[in-house]
């Protein structure tokens, strides 16, 4: 990142030593580690070992701050999605508010001819399921394809429009980094389903409960 190469300089030690005037000493050394996510568990591990006044940091500790501000960045998008599906959900009711009204007469011949209110409350939330399952897939496949090939895109519309998407003195970085989490892309989807099916819950229950003689009355 060009925000944290612009502070580091490559330098022979003993030439460090010489300008810091060190003589033979070193402030610090750096571990190299094989697996990135026990970087703490071994920094514990040799700071138990070595003890005072030895003191070491692993890599996420230095960049706490960067960090906490991803953390925060992932928690504010995840109120902004919950926000997008609730918007969707409600847009669920609203048609199936309007399907209900306009297949009125449809509901009352169905009652009429023997229907119970549970056969017509599955019609409907069923509807609403195959709204959700529809949207969600349409979401995942996009999802799926863009995300992998996100540096691919970007650079294709900057190539056609003429324009810099991410210029590397304000957002310190040459290309988006991506990746697909997997377990955070299940739990979206089960939730976005669930939340579809429950949005239409409450029109197939007023569907359910539609008087036939009402339906029929103006036919």
């Amino acid at each position: 990142m060009y925000e944290y190469d612009s502070s580091l300089a490559f330098i022979s030690l003993a030439s460090a030593q010489k300008i810091f005037h060190l003589k033979d000493r070193v402030t610090g050394v750096e571990i190299k580690v094989d697996d990135l996510e026990r970087a703490g568990e071994i920094g514990r591990e040799l700071q138990e070992r070595l003890g005072f006044p030895y003191h070491v940091r692993d890599w996420m500790q230095m960049n706490r701050n960067l960090f906490a501000a991803l953390k925060l960045e992932k928690t504010v998008m995840f109120i902004i999605l919950i926000l997008i599906i609730l918007v969707a959900a409600f847009n669920i009711i609203s048609t199936l508010f309007m399907v209900v009204m306009d297949k009125a007469k449809d509901i009352a011949i169905l009652k009429a001819m023997g229907a119970s209110r549970r056969s017509i409350m599955k019609i409907f939330s069923l509807q609403g399921l195959i709204i959700g399952l529809t949207g969600t897939g349409a979401g995942v496949i996009a999802g799926f394809t863009i995300v992998p090939n996100i540096n691919e895109i970007v650079g294709v519309l900057e190539s056609v429009f003429n324009f810099k998407a991410f210029p590397s003195d304000i957002y310190y970085l040459n290309k988006l980094p991506s990746e697909i989490q997997y377990m955070d892309s299940l739990l979206i989807i089960i939730f976005s389903i669930g939340i579809c099916y429950l949005a239409s819950l409450y029109p197939a229950w007023r569907a359910s409960r539609l008087d036939p003689i009402d339906g029929l009355r103006y036919e």
